[in-house]
């Protein structure tokens, strides 16, 4: 890390496969200041993680002017994670060259009627082309961009998944600090809004897309019994106004619920045998609850408790260096994963443990794993050397 005359600290973390580059969002020459930093000359694609403080529109053109040859793509965000752990006001970019990587980048437009008969062909098509072009990599795995405040995640991470078929997918939902306004996603030079970008890359690299929580359900159930699932809104839990119930169960105020109190105590749903977090992002005045995902009358609900973030943290990192320690991972980790930590102050202790193990990547306003949009969890890829590259 160094410390600029201006004052602006920049960060470059060498890695032997990945390439990645960290600096402030308001570096006056952002765009110029990555390329230099990546050296894309050889690079297959770039993928950056803004803070909505950066000059978003003239750092997606600048940099893919800057670029050269290499595909860009990227989100904002509600926070970043570099080389340090937990950080904000950045942009990280993360380098993928094509000695180990190839890859094709689907912009998703218009997400309220994207038909499948419209997108299936497209991720075929994009796929068949990757395939000619590095026939004898065996790897592969696809990277979701979402505005997350489309509100089209679990339609969209379905329709993909099912067309994607065996590809290991995640993804994040793009983030707006805590301000829940406008999110965006970076493609072909442009930042859109109500867009998706899918990433799918083929490597020389083997991979594992991972999901982990920290929740267990606890023997605290109850019902939503009125609801707008196309708003994501939930008026009534057990036949009661639905904040007020919720608190109730919690053995709280009403007026006393805010966002630490949904990071700390969040519900789950039972689906295919485990247990997904269906995240509250805010309660109205009215007493509605506003969650992150998709919500349905006649849902179960389970009060969920947690296991301590740092173990827990570090044992999941540890398991996907077993054997091989990855050379990056890429990593998508939800809001109220960093909210519930600092409200613990325990902020610190995950950011050495996500340093520690390699971690980049972006805070979302929801994740994406398989054919699922989910809450409240850190999902990603890690990405090791080539077996022949070990020694």
């Amino acid at each position: 890390m160094r410390m600029q005359a201006d004052n602006v600290i920049e960060e470059v973390t060498p890695q032997p496969i990945v390439r990645t580059a960290s600096l402030r969002a308001d570096h006056p020459d952002a765009a110029q200041e990555i390329a230099r930093l990546l050296r894309p000359d050889d690079l297959d694609t770039v993928i950056l993680f803004a803070s909505p403080r950066a000059e978003i529109t003239a750092l997606v053109a600048g940099a893919q002017r800057h670029m050269g040859r290499a595909r860009v793509v990227g989100c904002t965000t509600a926070g970043e994670i570099n080389a340090s752990g937990y950080t904000e006001g950045e942009i990280v970019a993360i380098g993928l060259p094509r000695s180990q990587f190839r890859s094709r980048a689907v912009l998703l437009e218009k997400l309220e009627d994207i038909p499948t008969t419209e997108l299936v062909p497209r991720l075929l098509s994009a796929r068949s082309d990757l395939i000619s072009e590095a026939p004898t990599w065996d790897h592969e795995f696809a990277f979701l961009m979402v505005d997350g405040m489309s509100l089209r995640e679990d339609v969209l991470v379905t329709q993909v998944a099912t067309a994607l078929g065996p590809i290991p997918l995640f993804g994040g939902s793009a983030g707006d600090m805590n301000r829940f306004s406008r999110t965006q996603v970076f493609a072909a030079g442009k930042a859109l809004q109500k867009a998706a970008v899918l990433l799918m890359v083929r490597s020389r690299c083997p991979i594992r897309v991972f999901r982990t929580d920290h929740f267990a359900p606890l023997d605290r159930h109850m019902v939503v019994t009125r609801a707008d699932p196309d708003a994501r809104i939930v008026s009534e839990i057990n036949g009661a106004p639905a904040g007020p119930e919720y608190a109730r169960i919690l053995g709280k105020d009403p007026a006393q619920l805010d966002t630490f109190t949904f990071a700390s105590h969040p519900v789950v749903v039972k689906v295919g045998g485990r247990h997904h977090v269906r995240a509250i992002q805010r309660v109205a005045p009215t007493g509605d609850l506003h969650f992150f995902s998709a919500i349905g009358e006649g849902l179960v609900l389970t009060l969920a408790g947690s296991e301590d973030m740092p173990t827990h943290l570090d044992r999941e990192l540890a398991d996907l260096a077993k054997g091989v320690t990855p050379d990056i991972v890429l990593g998508c980790d939800c809001i109220l994963r960093r909210l519930e930590a600092e409200q613990k102050q325990v902020t610190g202790a995950l950011s050495a443990i996500l340093a520690r193990h390699r971690v980049h990547g972006f805070s979302t306003y929801g994740e994406q794993h398989g054919a699922m949009h989910v809450n409240q969890t850190l999902t990603g890829v890690a990405i090791y050397p080539p077996p022949e590259d070990l020694p």
